[in-house]
């Protein structure tokens, strides 16, 4: 188990590093990701959200009735600024329906297990990560249909129906089983919990490479535009979210653990939605799988960046004192 429990902390910390070469590799060398079928993303994404469940506590929803200004901010932002960006880029930008459609669905699903791992790198309030991560999820069934089609009803068809079934089987109901798991079980979870980087990381990657590979074609063929888009998308809620954390006031922890929650959404979710709520727009699941990639590979610099801020600070006060 010890040995396990180095592997997957150095695979959780080389997160972006070894999704970037295997998206690269399924890019210009699909057959290296296409023996993995397009039916698996929907388990893979599953086993992803279960593992969150083995991680919450009560303790975690907790913190709604104890710190609800903090939560009402981070779900209000999530779900009013990130759609808003993918929506006015999409028009800026001129993409098509298809494109705009994998857009807009990345900026309306809520932020994935990823913002607590980063969060927890850049020595933010993984607490309030965890419980912004937690509630957004839930309202997602409710929100994500109801927003991606109040911005896309004039552009395509949105089958809400489909797209609240699919989050609440993919998403809801792992996290409930891993939570009354966790909550049964607790030891045997606590052990288990040590190894869940390692199972995350072998999903998330499976996930972006099958997406990629079986997309590399359309990927390829958007050239650059998409990949500016998602881009921008990812950076601007970040800075979005970093701006809103200093115009009120919060602590350095808050403000990190908001730019981050706001920044990284769960793109591998979106990526699978596509392909339920837009049968006939392929193409909408490309932003999906560029946003997997790329919020990885921002979310580690971020870290590294957000780190360096607070022993700056800290050390600040402790010359101040």
């Amino acid at each position: 188990m010890n040995v396990l429990e180095k592997i997957s902390n150095f695979v959780g910390k080389m997160m972006a590093v070894i999704v970037l070469v295997l998206a690269a590799l399924s890019l210009f060398v699909p057959k290296t990701g296409l023996w993995i079928s397009v039916s698996w993303v929907n388990y893979l994404l599953m086993v992803v959200m279960f593992g969150m469940g083995l991680t919450l506590r009560l303790e975690d929803f907790k913190l709604v009735f104890t710190r609800p200004k903090d939560i009402f901010i981070g779900c209000a932002a999530q779900f009013i600024i990130m759609p808003s960006l993918a929506f006015l880029l999409s028009k800026i930008f001129g993409l098509d329906a298809a494109l705009m459609a994998g857009v807009v669905l990345v900026g309306t699903c809520p932020g994935g297990t990823s913002s607590n791992v980063i969060t927890y790198l850049s020595k933010g309030d993984v607490a309030l990560s965890v419980g912004m991560t937690s509630v957004n999820t839930l309202l997602a069934p409710i929100l994500t249909p109801a927003i991606t089609y109040l911005l896309l009803k004039t552009t395509v068809h949105v089958n809400v129906l489909a797209m609240f079934l699919s989050i609440v089987k993919v998403v809801i109901v792992p996290i409930g089983l891993g939570f009354i798991i966790n909550k049964l079980f607790g030891k045997f979870t606590q052990k288990l919990v040590k190894i869940l980087p390692l199972v995350s990381v072998i999903a998330i990657c499976m996930i972006v490479m099958t997406v990629v590979a079986h997309n590399s074609a359309k990927i390829l063929s958007t050239g650059a535009l998409v990949f500016v888009v998602v881009i921008l998308h990812n950076l601007l809620g970040y800075g979005c979210g970093f701006g809103l954390g200093k115009i009120l006031r919060l602590n350095a922890a808050k403000t990190k653990a908001l730019s981050v929650e706001i920044g990284m959404q769960n793109s591998g979710l979106a990526t699978s939605l596509a392909a339920t709520a837009f049968p006939g727009l392929a193409m909408a699941t490309v932003p999906g799988a560029v946003f997997s990639v790329w919020h990885n590979i921002s979310g580690a610099i971020l870290a590294n960046i957000y780190l360096r801020w607070g022993v700056e600070s800290e050390e600040n006060q402790s010359a101040e004192k």
